[in-house]
């Protein structure tokens, strides 16, 4: 198969800055107070914002997103 590597994988996506990324974290950590980085992740995938886990605990940790910890 003589097939270019470049046409066979998919092309990376672009990378959000830190500051639309922040944004729409705070938006659903004001929504959901409950949510860790799991479920905020989720919901950035939903939005179709593509993140690190990395980059979304760090984000969430620097601007004080922790989650509230519910009762047993």
């Amino acid at each position: 198969m003589d097939v270019a590597h470049s046409t066979y994988y998919e092309t990376p996506t672009a990378r959000l800055d830190d500051a639309a990324l922040r944004e729409a974290i705070i938006a659903i950590c004001n929504e959901f107070a409950a949510y860790g980085w799991r479920r905020v992740r989720a919901a950035l995938r939903q939005q179709g914002m593509v993140a690190n886990r990395k980059r979304i605990r760090r984000l969430m940790r620097a601007y004080g997103l922790q989650p509230n910890i519910r009762p047993h």
